[in-house]
């Protein structure tokens, strides 16, 4: 969650070489800090300014940069080493200002050099937030990418022109407008712009509801800062849009979100009941079982026993009277019984068939006490 404009206290950090030689390479004037300037202030306090230059190379910026209240740091430009000393100047201020300065709670880079990225990891370890600001086409992705939020200084160029657009509209000369072709590819490049940010915006509140657990409804600022937070580069000027809500707007205007305003808290964005009712009614149509049509199958399991099917031979008479030891065991066997057969239904166990007890021996009298008698 960012900090409300009145806890911010800034730091800016200015490559100045690389972010002037960025907007030579993409056509544009020279570069102008006034516009970086006015969208850092709208996030908070500036406390520090500080531009490192070789500034015998860049005069003509140095009164515009004075006007600005930055303090000019000069660094002739040489290299030790294959590494710039505005580079390694930059940085152990930026270390120092960290850890001296417990009230300075974000850190404005404004370069595109990939080479501040572990400045931007150390400074973000200690609990600060960074935005870099660059031009796009020469800022490294890296950067981009470990930064909390990134300015395009290309967006803030389309703002200034869109607003000097529209307070004198009588300025655009007939010859700059474009013909059917370009205009058509300038549409088409425009709907699939937007098409991405409404993508990018679905695709966030679809992972925020997951992560809730809940189908309520998120508000719109929670919204864009998790989509700052996967993607710092983020901007909705950039994708046609003049502000988020209306690209939360044209979102619902294509069924995928649904937007409303409160008086007291602002705007937030949910899902209709009837699209989420829908959804329940296919995930229940595919969860319940069909039931089988085939009929059940009887299946016969014979039942054998262990017990012996011979009938045992007729006992003979030994010697003294007593039978002998082969008979004794015969008599012992238990009698057979029938192989009995059991009909099992599917899901229906098998009854388990007790064992029938053999039967008791009964002990047959003597000869001897028969001849007693």
């Amino acid at each position: 969650m960012t900090s409300s404009p009145e806890n911010v206290s800034m730091a800016i950090f200015c490559d100045f070489e690389n972010v002037a030689l960025g907007v030579r390479d993409a056509k544009y004037e020279k570069f102008d800090i006034k516009p970086v300037l006015e969208r850092l202030l709208l996030k908070g306090n500036i406390v520090v300014k500080k531009a490192y230059c070789d500034w015998e190379r860049y005069k003509d910026f140095k009164a515009t940069m004075h006007e600005a209240n930055f303090e000019l740091i000069e660094i002739p430009h040489v290299r030790q080493s294959g590494k710039n000393s505005a580079d390694i100047r930059l940085v152990v201020d930026a270390l120092d200002l960290c850890y001296t300065k417990s009230h300075v709670n974000t850190f404005v880079i404004i370069s595109g050099d990939s080479d501040f990225s572990p400045l931007v990891s150390k400074l973000r370890e200690n609990a600060k937030q960074v935005i870099g600001v660059g031009v796009k086409q020469s800022t490294s992705d890296l950067l981009i990418a470990n930064c909390d939020e990134f300015i395009f200084y290309d967006d803030l160029v389309r703002e200034i022109q869109r607003a000097a657009a529209k307070r004198n509209p009588r300025a655009n000369h007939p010859s700059v407008k474009r013909t059917p072709d370009e205009e058509k590819r300038h549409k088409e490049e425009m709907e699939a712009r937007k098409r991405a940010a409404i993508e990018i915006a679905v695709e966030t509140f679809d992972a925020l509801l997951s992560e809730k657990g809940d189908s309520g409804k998120i508000w719109a600022s929670v919204l864009k800062e998790a989509i700052k937070r996967r993607k710092p580069d983020f901007s909705e000027a950039f994708y046609g849009f003049r502000a988020f809500g209306n690209l939360l707007e044209e979102a619902q205007a294509r069924g995928l979100l649904e937007f409303g305003r409160d008086e007291k808290s602002g705007a937030y964005v949910y899902r209709s009941n009837g699209t989420t009712a829908g959804q329940h009614e296919v995930t229940a149509a595919v969860a319940t079982p069909v039931p089988s049509a085939s009929p059940a199958v009887e299946v016969v399991v014979p039942v054998v026993t262990d017990a012996v099917a011979e009938k045992p031979a007729t006992p003979r008479k030994g010697r003294g009277g007593r039978k002998p030891a082969t008979k004794k065991a015969a008599a012992e066997a238990p009698t057979p019984l029938p192989a009995a057969e059991v009909v099992v239904t599917p899901e229906v166990e098998v009854p388990a068939v007790p064992e029938e007890k053999a039967p008791k021996k009964t002990r047959k009298p003597s000869a001897r006490s028969n001849r007693n008698k």
